[in-house]
């Protein structure tokens, strides 16, 4: 499946709606690496959980940790994601944690029966090649 085109659809401000691919193939895994154009530091988790999908920085604010390995858990209502490296907790919808900390978070929306992620840069489920980096 490719994606990662440069969909400009809805541009505002540099951040524009990323047509990352369909919601009838990436809701059969519950979280996917999405990668950016802009590099490592701006890779996103995209999570699919309780039939609705959440877009988030993919490495923890505390220390890199790679959140599309953490476990997803729901205590009290709230859909978080546990870093499997020092097991910090962000909410999927707002990236507060029980600690101090803060993750950033990316709007999602469904539409025609693709999903897109509000973000900076080109999105693709593929890491990009040296040339393909803008």
């Amino acid at each position: 499946m490719a994606s990662g085109s440069g969909d400009e659809k809805g541009k505002v401000d540099g951040v524009s709606w990323r047509l990352v691919g369909p919601a009838s193939e990436l809701s059969k895994k519950r979280c996917r690496l999405m990668y950016s154009s802009l590099g490592y530091d701006s890779d996103v988790c995209l999570f699919f959980v309780k039939g609705e999908f959440f877009a988030m920085d993919a490495r923890c604010s505390h220390s890199g940790g790679p959140l599309c390995e953490g476990d997803i858990e729901e205590a009290d209502g709230v859909l978080q994601v546990f870093c499997p490296w020092h097991d910090y907790d962000f909410d999927l919808r707002t990236g507060a944690s029980g600690t101090s900390l803060q993750q950033q978070v990316y709007e999602v929306k469904l539409e025609d029966g693709n999903v897109y992620v509000k973000h900076t840069s080109r999105l693709s489920l593929e890491p990009f090649s040296a040339d393909q980096k803008s």
